[in-house]
């Protein structure tokens, strides 16, 4: 009789157990980010003019931290930043160490099989970039047939370039590793994308300039884990609401100088 006792509060005690976990599992990220208080945010943070930190302060500014900061805000919680390199980015978003990434992730088709998007915030395209004293034309990632070609480990310039056979492709964890490479003449060009390349040739001291644009372009937009339809609303609508009311433009102009979250007219 003891036993059947025991045998039925242990029973009872499993499928509360094993409600409770599936109450918590089916809890929206929205509802995660509201009890915390805080949308924690995977960049780069040595990615210029997205997002570093500032030198004399220590602070993490640019434009991905400015505009995660006003999507925050529309949320009603504060940003939480949390630095990693971009080679472990994606990952670190689906084992749950951060919400969201802001760091200019190409909302591509491949992504987007397992990762839910924001609406798109950055409008730009993929750039070359050479050696200034080097006189060869590269009008497409065809003429690198042969070269050696630096890119961002991860990147979505990563698989534009492995997906034209023949080009040597380097893998590096960031931009400022393959620029000095390239600048050393280990390579015969890098590829990133136009406004990063924009803002590194006015600050830059390495001997490099632009070269030709390359492939279609992608809307830069903000990732998070499937499965969260509220979450999805809410940042769908605070975006909605930061573009409406301007404030992405001026974030944009405060960076750039002009307005890069929208699509270039053709």
């Amino acid at each position: 009789m003891k036993f059947a006792s025991l045998k039925k509060i242990l029973t009872v005690g499993l499928i509360g157990l094993t409600c409770l976990a599936a109450t918590a599992h089916a809890e929206d990220l929205l509802d995660q980010v509201k009890a915390r208080g805080t949308l924690r945010v995977g960049l780069e943070g040595t990615f210029p003019p997205f997002n570093s930190k500032d030198p004399k302060t220590g602070d993490l500014v640019g434009f991905d931290v400015d505009i995660a900061k006003a999507v925050a805000a529309k949320l009603g919680v504060k940003p939480e930043f949390i630095t990693t390199e971009w080679s472990g980015i994606i990952a670190g978003l689906q084992a749950g160490k951060f919400d969201v990434i802001v760091n200019q992730v190409g909302a591509t088709d491949a992504r987007k099989q397992v990762l839910d998007f924001s609406p798109g915030y950055t409008f730009s395209g993929a750039e070359l970039i050479q050696r200034k004293d080097d006189t060869r034309q590269f009008a497409s990632l065809e003429d690198l047939k042969g070269k050696k070609l630096g890119v961002g480990l991860g990147t979505n310039y990563m698989d534009m370039a492995k997906s034209v056979p023949g080009i040597d492709v380097k893998t590096y964890p960031g931009a400022p590793e393959y620029l000095r490479d390239l600048a050393a003449g280990r390579l015969d060009a890098a590829l990133n994308d136009k406004l990063m390349l924009a803002y590194l040739m006015k600050t830059s001291d390495l001997p490099l300039k632009r070269g030709a644009m390359v492939g279609t372009a992608n809307p830069s937009a903000i990732p998070f884990k499937k499965g969260n339809p509220k979450f999805a609303k809410a940042i769908d609508d605070a975006m909605t609401q930061l573009e409406a009311d301007g404030t992405f433009t001026k974030i944009s102009e405060k960076w750039f100088g002009i307005d890069v979250t929208k699509p270039a007219a053709k």
